[in-house]
């Protein structure tokens, strides 16, 4: 179960989506992997030009402040939720967006929703209503397989 913010419930936002992926990877080796931020455009094409702004990094840690592009939109995230191995979740704000974005690594399967506001996401979720869950079900995919690679 997702630890949502009053303002990111999805009972208050104009978009929800839910994508999940049964896996036989450890958690550990996904995690390490899904905090390297840095490393997302190279396996996740969704992603782009992904700055720490108040760490070196390498890795996301709860507080870590971060822009990148997603969506044709450069978005600022703070990570908000960070338990090693089993929570990780961070908020996204861009011009027309207000997004908050949660994942939960169990063993067996990981799981990842996001919820938005704002002008922007109401009208790609309007014009394009299948294209988010598409492009997490890929960063799931993607994970998946880099991380039956081993550790980053």
């Amino acid at each position: 179960m997702i630890n949502w913010p009053n303002k990111y419930h999805p009972s208050r936002t104009s978009v929800h989506v839910t994508n999940s992926l049964n896996v036989t990877v450890k958690p550990e080796i996904l995690w390490a992997w899904m905090i390297r931020a840095q490393l997302w455009p190279t396996w996740y094409p969704n992603s782009s030009n992904v700055v720490f702004l108040n760490t070196k990094g390498p890795d996301l840690a709860k507080g870590t402040r971060f822009r990148w592009k997603t969506f044709g939109v450069t978005i600022e995230s703070e990570v908000q939720e960070f338990i090693p191995c089993e929570r990780l979740a961070w908020n996204a704000i861009g011009t027309g967006v207000d997004a908050y974005h949660a994942w939960l690594f169990e063993p067996g399967n990981i799981l990842t929703e996001e919820t938005q506001n704002g002008f922007l996401a109401r009208l790609s979720s309007l014009a394009m209503p299948n294209r988010m869950h598409k492009y997490h079900q890929i960063w799931l995919e993607n994970l998946r397989d880099k991380a039956l690679t081993g550790l980053p």
